[in-house]
């Protein structure tokens, strides 16, 4: 069947559009279940468009030949040349090389990435698996070999895929540990290198769910692409005599051809100004296609969804007017190419084979990139949530909107939605949303029943949890029920729990069977809880074997515990290679799936680095250079702590230039501590000269918020206008942050004009807690309506301290009932406090 009459079918029926939901859902997951292997091809055989380089417009002057793929003239510039260099580079080694090519929505990431391929590897061979699966098929089968490109454009979608991308990224991991050449390279926005590199700090209640994507990015060379081009390169008769070149830089500012070259800014206006009759249905849809993406929907948007979602952005006029056939003319507006290039709704490849998938598109990655500014601060209608409840097709994507509505502190929706993915066999989200609850509100306070919802959709997490409530009703054996579905679910903690409780209440015996129970599940750590046990009740013997067994099963814990003892002992080289094990474990067990207890909130167990962190502070004093070599081996391991620990020893030795390449090293793994560390080193010891050129040095390296740090501490020191001075740098050069800071100097010196603006400022370069800081300006000058709004804004954009904020105007405001409800259900989709929905 053609596309179009597929959209035909689906606007004559709401019974068809669900059937061929569910009909993708099943085709997706076949799909997954049985990938078709991609085979590598010469370089020389792929075209531009089979690799995902977008086409471009014909200009005024060209043939009329719409449909057929344009490129324009290549125009090379620094990034090139960088990215060429690392090529020859991997050509001429003998090693695996991760290149990465980062930059913005439709700047040129793929074009670049080919037309270095095309130059630098001509005889090389290239593979091009379509998804996370394939991918996966494809390194199992020994792919790619030697002298081979393998081709990851939009490297997020094989990273952060939620079922298997972490497989992937231990998958590559492993490849790059072996022989070459070869080149791996991805293509990537900045967004989502920030995303999959970001490290939990130790005040964040936050799972760490990429740790290996970040510690397969850290491998990677990036090169990164301009988002536009200089002057220079834009002028002369060869430039001009491209057709889609001319007609680009004529219709671009500021030197951004390559958006306009793939119609991005034809496509937001083709969107924001839609002409009638069809265009306001077809702009419906598209926003509710943006709000679904931006809220955490998979790409593959389901139509049934658009439809269903789109009276929520339509006036009560225009749902009155709306046409018989509405939705068909309203997706072929979406679907319209704009300049004969993109269009808003494009459709989704089959990932097996040819064609596209039935009754899905996909959104234009521009509009979706410009949809995460334009509408950051707005929350989707109720309709859009009722739409995505009854049709999106995947658990994984009702989680995601789940969490995006969560996050927001739309609670009763959040729970709505993850009650269904619940229901379809994922109750991950339901847990953490009850759990949350159990924080807030006590103990028997379940809303609900949330968590008993997540228990009996199979979550592992909330059977454990239920256990004390069945002690408390003196149900034992109820408590053992639950402890043993846990366990059967790879989660022996319940019974764990048990055995503890069990000794504290003076029941050894119980505590005994119990511990010995969970230990005979095989999991290794519920081993190294039994031999503490043991060890408790004087069998130091046995508790050594099942903590040496518990050891070489991988349990990080043990091997740490292990390395201590040895060191103890006076075994140094014992203990470093027991710490070493501990590392390399923690990365190997968690592939496994047999970490599931380290993200249990109560649950005490050591990061397997943490080992050589440990042992590496018993040698601190005694023997330094001991000490530092165990601190470098926890940082070649990943752990970004340690090269502050190096950085701090470097410092205290004098080696001013040691500390500070390691200060710059730890900003590139996210680590701003050891640089703030440094900074205020050199100003306490009076050394201003020297902290300013390491901040600007930071800054140089893309680390503005060095400059920040440097601000607050001159400021600190009194120098305020050295401190504003630093501040504007850094936010001219793109830290929002620095506005917002500037914008409390400004405060104190009486400059309320000033601070507005500032903070402005900062919010519109999404440092969103400016927005709280605005409406406490604008609640002390009287105007609450308008500091309710900002706050709503704040909030839309997930900052949780707008709402706490939000929650304190309601009460100043004199309604302090409206304060309870919204703080007690959060919010209704339109901003206002929730209803009592448990």
């Amino acid at each position: 069947m053609s596309q179009s009459g597929g959209v035909v079918a689906h606007a004559a029926g709401g019974s068809v559009a669900i059937g061929r939901a569910d009909h993708v859902h099943v085709h997706l997951s076949r799909t997954r279940s049985n990938p078709r292997p991609d085979r590598p091809r010469p370089v020389y055989e792929w075209r531009a468009e089979q690799l995902g380089v977008h086409p471009a417009i014909h200009g005024a002057n060209a043939p009329d030949d719409d449909g057929v793929f344009r490129l324009p003239e290549y125009l090379e510039r620094d990034h090139d040349r960088r990215l060429r260099h690392y090529l020859y580079t991997a050509a001429r080694g003998q090693k695996p090389m991760l290149v990465l090519v980062r930059g913005a929505s439709c700047t040129g990431k793929t074009r670049t990435a080919f037309e270095a391929v095309q130059d630098c590897l001509p005889g090389w061979q290239l593979v091009f698996p379509k998804t996370c699966e394939g991918l996966l098929a494809l390194l199992d089968t020994g792919v790619p070999g030697q002298r081979t490109v393998l081709w990851l454009n939009e490297a997020q979608t094989y990273l952060a895929d939620p079922e298997c991308g972490e497989e992937t990224s231990a998958a590559l991991r492993s490849r790059l540990e072996e022989s070459g050449p070869i080149v791996i390279l991805g293509t990537l926005w900045p967004e989502y290198h920030r995303a999959l590199t970001a490290t939990p700090r130790p005040d964040q209640d936050w799972t760490d769910v990429h740790p290996h994507a970040r510690a397969l990015l850290e491998h990677a060379v990036v090169v990164d692409v301009p988002a536009s081009f200089a002057a220079n390169l834009l002028e002369g008769p060869r430039v001009h005599r491209d057709p889609s070149l001319a007609s680009a830089i004529t219709t671009s500012t500021g030197g951004r051809i390559t958006q306009t070259l793939a119609a991005g800014p034809q496509l937001v206006d083709h969107y924001q100004q839609p002409t009638e009759p069809h265009g306001p249905y077809g702009h419906a849809i598209i926003t509710a296609a943006m709000d679904a993406r931006r809220l955490g929907h998979s790409p593959h948007l389901p139509i049934a969804l658009l439809e269903a979602a789109a009276s929520g952005y339509l006036t009560e006029r225009q749902r009155a007017a709306a046409p018989d056939g509405w939705f068909t003319h309203a997706l072929a507006y979406a679907r319209e190419p704009v300049r004969g290039v993109a269009s808003a709704l494009e459709p989704a490849a089959n990932p097996d084979g040819m064609g596209a998938l039935p009754g899905v598109f996909r959104l234009s990655d521009y509009l979706d990139h410009h949809a995460r500014t334009a509408r950051r601060y707005i929350f989707p209608p109720e309709a859009f949530w009722t739409a995505a409840r009854d049709h999106a097709t995947s658990a994984a994507d009702l989680n995601a909107l789940a969490h995006g509505a969560r996050t927001r502190r739309r609670d009763r929706i959040a729970v709505d939605l993850a009650e269904r993915a619940a229901d379809a066999g994922e109750p991950s989200t339901l847990y953490e949303l009850a759990r949350s609850y159990f924080g807030a509100w006590g103990f028997f306070e379940d809303p609900a029943c949330l968590m008993q919802k997540a228990a009996d959709a199979g979550s592992p997490k909330a059977l454990v949890k239920l256990i004390p409530r069945y002690i408390i009703q003196s149900d034992i054996r109820g408590a053992e029920r639950l402890a043993e579905r846990a366990t059967e679910l790879a989660f022996p903690y319940g019974l764990l729990e048990l055995a503890r409780w069990q000794e504290r209440t003076g029941k050894p015996q119980e505590a005994d069977r119990l511990f010995r129970k969970a230990a005979d599940a095989g999991h290794p750590y519920s081993l190294l809880e039994l031999a503490r046990w043991r060890e408790r009740t004087g069998n130091a013997r046995e508790a050594d074997r099942l903590r040496r067994q518990a050891a070489d099963a991988g349990d990080p814990t043990a091997l740490t515990e292990l390395a201590l003892q040895l060191d103890h002992d006076g075994d140094t080289e014992g203990a470093e290679q027991l710490a070493q094990r501990a590392a390399d474990a923690d990365g190997l067990y968690n592939e496994a799936g047999d970490l599931l207890h380290k993200a249990f909130d109560e649950c005490e167990v050591r990061h397997g680095m943490d080992a050589l962190i440990l042992l590496a502070q018993r040698h601190q004093t005694r023997d330094p250079r001991t000490a530092a070599r165990l601190w470098q081996r926890a940082a070649d391991a990943g752990d970004s702590y340690a090269l502050t620990l190096i950085g701090r020893w470097h410092d205290s030795l004098g080696d001013t230039e040691g500390a500070e390449q390691l200060a710059l090293r730890a900003a590139n793994t996210g680590n701003r501590r050891t640089m703030c560390e440094l900074l205020e080193s050199r100003v306490a010891a009076g050394d201003a000269e020297s902290a300013e050129r390491l901040a600007q040095q930071a800054a140089s390296a893309g680390h503005f918020s060095a400059l920040s740090d440097l601000a607050k501490l001159r400021e600190r020191a009194g120098d305020v206008e050295s401190a504003e001075r630093l501040l504007q740098q850094a936010a001219d050069a793109g830290d929002p942050s620095g506005l917002s800071h500037l914008a409390k100097l400004r405060e104190r010196a009486g400059d309320l004009q000033a601070t507005e603006r500032l903070l402005q400022q900062a919010a519109s370069a999404g440092h969103f807690s400016a927005l709280s800081d605005l409406a406490k300006l604008r609640e002390r000058a009287g105007d609450v309506e308008s500091a309710e709004r900002l706050l709503q804004h704040a909030v839309n954009a997930e900052d949780d301290f707008g709402f706490s904020r939000l929650v304190e105007l309601r009460k100043n405001a004199g309604d302090p009932e409206g304060a309870e409800q919204m703080q007690r259900f959060g919010l209704e989709a339109d901003g206002s406090p929730a209803r009592p929905w448990w």
